[in-house]
């Protein structure tokens, strides 16, 4: 995720934006106004609870979950109906022993036959469709504006020739940090090779070492303070070279020599041209390319077949539409996979993903709008940056102006962690009153990777799944809501919590000070993703239970 620079407002100006935004008339219900304020957990998580925190109850286990397994009592009995849900990501194994089951097939289409069946203008798209055909990796979006200045307008080129020339500024800084780096690295480990008479030694052997010589007792430090980041000196020799290379391709512009786009044979920058030639089935992405796949078993991995895990809704549909390569996604296999989910019948969107600078925003911006005329719910990461993104843009969002909504449909999702306590935010997570809408659980979620296994990953990437499934969940069992009152019974249905906490973005992983401030500041809700609540409030609108 990258971000513009910052623009500052004061406090009192950021209030009034508050009070400014958009809101939905749709009448929803008000959420309870009792905090919960319990007593943190001290004891360590069991294996059961790491592996599943993410579904279990404040109240009941002192585990700020989404109280997952409560929704299911409370909707014992109850019918549903099955919900689409599109996931705009990388690709996605759904041959995953936990994801085969609930992958999304258009049965209007026929396999492999060459023809688009449907009429659809996409051919062979059983599962959903890849915009990226056999492209891996991408630019990021200001590097690509270097390459192609046109594509931007004056005000964007000279934020992004700024951000370029810190970029270099602090790559050169870090080149000469890595360099003395390694050179200290280099001399230890030839000083132990040196005092062992052999190039490989252990750390117990290192450890041992009785000496008062100060050379000696320099690489002795050396070698115990790689191996605390779990690296031997032989090992962290290569990974600091890497790190001086990587910082010197930056200083060079080496990334800005290749065109990775040529591979998928479209124009980037023509909306109207759509790339793609039966390559459409994304059932099975490479196994390097996890990140789709995680986010679809949050959602909808099949629950209760006893294997790996359990995704948050009970009768989903997923369906994969590859528009997220490595690096900065398009503004236009955005667009087009939006409205892709849209047209094939998906009612819940998961968008996690995101970027700091959006030369063709407009065709995002029409494709929300689009999925909003169609009853459609976009559920959104908000960033993984330690960010106040009510001053600084990151794209997608739904205000180009940072308070005004271009449409209602769209839910911005913060990151909290198992940690009932000052530790509850993500550090890393991107915040905001006027922006990030709800927090959901995003730290080490556990979840579905590529050829059968499964992977603890954490974002704001998990969060907006997690609250995605919520989202399907409520559809599934009150198909008469509508986007826009789903999105308000998730923000108004959500744990209140009365906590301080530790400001994302700062302490000693941000190389600052811990600013403390209300968990409730951190969002428009103040409050963490609930499915119990939300099932119930969905429940009282529709059938006007108490």
């Amino acid at each position: 995720m990258r971000v513009l620079k910052p623009v500052f407002y004061s406090a009192v100006a950021v209030a009034i934006l508050a009070s400014c935004k958009t809101v939905s008339k749709v009448p929803v219900p008000t959420g309870s106004n009792i905090v919960v304020n319990l007593p943190a957990k001290k004891a360590k998580l069991t294996d059961s609870e790491k592996d599943n925190w993410q579904h279990l109850d404040l109240a009941t286990d002192t585990i700020p979950g989404m109280s997952v397994h409560k929704a299911y009592d409370f909707l014992k009995g109850k019918k549903s109906v099955a919900v689409v849900v599109g996931v705009v990501d990388s690709g996605t194994d759904l041959k995953h022993e936990d994801l085969v089951d609930v992958a999304w097939v258009n049965t209007k289409e026929i396999a492999g036959n060459g023809i688009d069946d449907d009429k659809n203008g996409y051919v062979d798209d059983i599962n959903g469709w890849n915009f990226l055909g056999k492209s891996y990796k991408e630019h990021l979006e200001y590097e690509r504006i270097l390459m192609n200045p046109s594509v931007a307008d004056a005000e964007t080129l000279a934020e992004v020739k700024a951000f370029q020339e810190e970029k270099i500024e602090g790559a050169k800084k870090n080149k000469t940090r890595y360099t003395q780096m390694l050179a200290g690295v280099t001399a230890s480990d030839a000083g132990l090779a040196k005092y062992f008479k052999k190039p490989d030694y252990t750390i117990k052997e290192v450890e041992a070492i009785n000496t008062t010589d100060p050379e000696l007792l320099k690489a002795v430090g050396m070698a115990k303070r790689m191996n605390g980041f779990g690296l031997s000196l032989v090992n962290a020799k290569k990974e600091i070279s890497k790190l001086v290379g990587n910082a010197q391709k930056t200083i060079d512009g080496e990334n800005l020599k290749t065109d990775y786009r040529t591979v998928v044979g479209d124009n980037a920058y023509d909306i109207k041209d759509k790339p793609g030639s039966g390559d459409g089935n994304t059932g099975h992405s490479e196994k390097g390319e996890a990140h789709g796949s995680h986010v679809s078993g949050i959602i909808g991995a099949t629950r209760n077949n006893g294997k790996g895990m359990d995704g948050v809704a009970n009768n989903v549909k997923m369906m994969a539409v590859r528009s997220v390569s490595d690096g900065d996604e398009y503004d236009k296999d955005v667009a087009l996979g939006i409205r892709y989910a849209v047209d094939n019948g998906a009612k819940v969107i998961n968008t996690s993903f995101g970027k700091g600078f959006s030369p063709n925003k407009e065709w995002v911006y029409d494709a929300i709008k689009y999925a909003a005329s169609k009853d459609v719910l976009i559920v959104n990461a908000a960033g993984n940056d330690g960010k106040n993104i009510d001053v600084e843009k990151t794209f997608p969002n739904d205000a180009p102006d940072l308070v005004n909504e271009v449409a209602d449909n769209f839910l911005t999702v913060g990151a909290m962690s198992a940690n009932y306590s000052k530790e509850l935010p993500a550090a890393f997570s991107n915040y905001g009153k006027i922006n990030v809408d709800v927090f959901a659980p995003g730290v080490q979620v556990h979840s579905t990777t590529p050829d059968g296994e499964y992977k603890k990953f954490s974002g704001t990437s998990m969060a907006s799944p997690a609250t995605a499934g919520v989202a399907a969940l409520v559809r599934s069992y009150y198909p008469q809501l509508s986007a826009v009152q789903v999105k308000h019974i998730l923000m108004n249905s959500g744990s209140k919590i009365d906590l301080e906490v530790i400001k994302p973005g700062t302490g000693a992983r941000y190389g600052s000070k811990e600013e403390i401030v209300p968990f409730a500041d951190l969002s428009v809700s103040g409050r963490v993703v609930n499915a119990y609540n939300a099932v119930r409030m969905a429940d009282r609108m529709v059938n006007g239970r108490k």
